[in-house]
């Protein structure tokens, strides 16, 4: 089994488990830490390693009119704002060769988007960072088709992978989860992570893409029962108000029971009571 060391803390699926969260996406500094704040307090009240989440820049849109960023060099500081100001590891996507380069200047974890997860020049600049490389499994994609989209990055002779499940494909405008994935994909031997927010939209819903929040907990706890090595959770004050997938967001307020009742059952899984 494969884990990763980031800062003082393992990633791996036999380690305690780590909760990746934050807002979808860059919208303004008070909301980004603020956010990033709250989720620290948690992580210090309940004891949890905690990696901050927020897109720089979102390259996936359902319209035209859909938000994308504030700005890339804004939104950048803003994230290094975090990572310095509160000291946590910080995770962004990208979208193609030379976004790795410029966001791996700032954050410790670069995410493929599930869209690109067969991107070969956009896996290999990434895993040539030397950076911590997350792959969001294709909704597309069958599980065991992701040890070739690790590959890519291992070419680089970088082995820090993460994998992520995030819902696949049923029919039109909606997201089913396959628990096997997470299955076999940790047969892997890479770290697996799962997306409970992202796992419950139902994309292309008009301009924008729909959610259905309610079942994030309990696919939440049904993932973690299989034992795995982080939780992915975009989470926002506001969920109606953010600027990007408002419809699947956890609202803020709501995290600490998440955070709670996982870290329970990881504790079960894990043996570690």
């Amino acid at each position: 089994m494969k884990n990763i060391i980031l800062n003082d803390f393992k990633i791996g699926n036999d380690e305690q488990l780590v909760f990746i969260a934050g807002p979808c996406v860059v919208e303004n500094e008070t909301t980004t830490l603020n956010t990033a704040e709250y989720i620290l307090k948690l992580s210090q009240k309940h004891n949890f390693k905690f990696i901050f989440k927020s897109s720089y820049k979102k390259a996936n849109r359902t319209s035209i009119s859909s938000f994308t960023t504030i700005g890339e060099d804004e939104a950048l500081k803003i994230l290094a704002r975090v990572k310095n100001d509160f000291s946590v590891p910080v995770l962004t996507d990208i979208h193609s060769p030379e976004e790795a380069t410029i966001a791996s200047e700032v954050v410790d974890i670069l995410q493929i988007p599930a869209f690109l997860c067969r991107q070969t020049d956009l896996l290999i600049a990434a895993g040539k960072t030397g950076k911590i490389v997350n792959i969001k499994k294709g909704q597309f994609l069958s599980p065991n088709l992701m040890k070739n989209a690790a590959d890519k990055v291992l070419s680089t002779g970088n082995d820090k992978i993460l994998l992520t499940e995030r819902g696949t494909f049923f029919g039109y405008n909606d997201l089913v989860v396959d628990m096997r994935s997470l299955v076999i994909m940790k047969e892997s031997l890479y770290p697996i992570v799962y997306d409970c927010t992202h796992s419950v939209q139902q994309p292309g819903k008009g301009n924008i893409s729909g959610g259905q929040p309610q079942f994030i907990l309990p696919l939440a706890k049904a993932a973690v029962s299989i034992g795995i090595s982080a939780l992915f959770i975009e989470t926002h004050p506001e969920p109606k108000k953010a600027l990007s997938d408002s419809e699947s967001q956890l609202p803020l307020d709501k995290l600490e029971k998440l955070i709670t009742e996982t870290i329970k059952i990881d504790m079960m899984v894990k043996e570690r009571i």
